[in-house]
């Protein structure tokens, strides 16, 4: 293949993908706004028009944003690639560095640095813009600073390291320096699935073991019947950020825990809160983390294969506007160019994703009431202000959860 050639794949890929993009957001936007005026037959008693009219509106204005952030990624990553923006980046860092390897985690360290802060005024305006309209960020800007202050300096404190060592095995270990780097990712991984909940998370919220000794009893009943163990139930203080309500288990081993926001609790009764723990034991018992761990590796060896073959190719560089190759330039390319490449596999992820969504709903429906789940279901649509009347091909690309109508009907045959 010519650095040509591949530069007009690069091209038609991205212009195609992008305009995929907006297209699949253009309808979303069409479909919700055309169905605004009247609550769905299936939700005409649970959920108020006001409310269902509110999270039209919500979605609508969500994803007119995200056309723009989609149009300024696309435009980031042509500067970056074509537009020679790596390339001089590149040849910064080889003359402030000697070593290949020094210049190598600097090239990758300011790159990662710099998208973090074209994407931060999105972020700020979704954050004190969108969700503050619409009655959700409970954000202050000094809790905002504060929180990409730690999360930079943790990320800085882990990935360095982390990339230092890859970048050396790439350099050191030969052709099948793939295997090696893949063995410690998935060291990695497990680590951080680990230590996470015990030592990261903590930075950012508070734990507390769960004080309601009512829905506490319910809560240990439920996980005996489920089999299930783990190292407390926690409620987290999810609501000096969002007014969302969420629930989920996180860890490895003896370090899982349950974790409640604050604002589920509020919003949902004791045996509704029953209900989506059921469901979220039901992930855990029908192994979808182990699945999905071992898909997440697998896929990870494939592709680190694939750029141990790619990263020889001098197409591969010249085709993306990079004069000169090198471990962290591949690297850098590979991850930053997959997407254009792979969006269009994304109705298969998704609907891998919404099939165990529907084996944890059948779960919780075994261990725990149907109609509680659905009740809460309900709830978490109506205060999450969760369309429910989304675009069919729009879920069908980006939807990990099955869409409500759907999901309520399934229960309600369960039950």
């Amino acid at each position: 293949m010519t650095p040509g050639l591949f530069s007009l794949i690069f091209l038609l890929a991205l212009l195609s993908g992008t305009l995929l993009h907006l297209w699949l957001q253009q309808r979303q936007i069409r479909h919700v706004a055309a169905c605004r005026s009247s609550v769905p037959v299936d939700f005409a008693d649970s959920i108020p028009l006001e409310s269902h009219q509110r999270s039209a509106d919500y979605t609508v204005v969500k994803s007119r944003f995200k056309q723009i952030e989609t149009l300024i990624e696309g435009a980031t990553l042509l500067a970056f690639t074509l537009g020679g923006g790596i390339d001089w980046l590149n040849d910064v860092c080889r003359t402030l560095f000697t070593s290949p390897l020094t210049a190598g985690v600097a090239l990758l360290a300011s790159f990662t640095l710099l998208s973090s802060l074209i994407n931060l005024p999105g972020s700020i305006y979704a954050t004190f813009r969108i969700e503050a309209r619409f009655g959700f960020n409970n954000m202050t800007p000094r809790l905002f600073f504060i929180d990409l202050a730690k999360s930079t300096f943790i990320s800085a404190l882990i990935g360095l390291p982390l990339i230092t060592l890859i970048l050396w095995l790439m350099n050191k270990m030969g052709t099948h320096w793939w295997l090696w780097v893949w063995i410690v990712w998935v060291a990695f991984s497990l680590f951080m699935m680990l230590a996470y909940p015990t030592f990261i998370a903590p930075l950012f919220n508070k734990f507390e073991p769960l004080a309601d000794e009512a829905l506490k009893q319910r809560i240990e009943a439920l996980l005996l019947r489920c089999g299930f163990k783990s190292s407390g139930v926690f409620v987290m203080d999810g609501s000096k950020r969002s007014s969302h309500g969420n629930a989920y288990f996180t860890g490895l081993g003896q370090s899982k825990r349950i974790v409640f926001f604050d604002t589920l609790l509020k919003q949902l009764d004791p045996q509704e809160t029953e209900a989506v723990l059921a469901h979220e034991l039901g992930h855990f018992k029908c192994r979808h983390v182990l699945k999905r761990l071992a898909w997440m590796f697998s896929l990870a060896l494939g592709l680190l294969w694939l750029l141990g073959q790619i990263m020889q190719q001098d197409w591969f560089y010249q085709g993306l506007g990079v004069s000169i190759s090198g471990e962290a330039v591949a690297l850098l390319l590979f991850f930053l160019v997959l997407p254009v490449f792979t969006f269009i596999f994304a109705p298969v992820t998704s609907w891998l994703s919404r099939r165990q969504e529907f084996e944890a709903d059948a779960y919780a429906a075994q261990h725990a009431s149907p109609s509680d789940l659905i009740q809460a279901l309900v709830k978490l649509y109506r205060d999450n202000a969760s369309t429910l009347t989304p675009d069919p091909l729009f879920s069908m690309f980006y939807y990990s959860h099955p869409p409500a109508a759907i999901r309520i009907a399934t229960l309600r045959a369960l039950g």
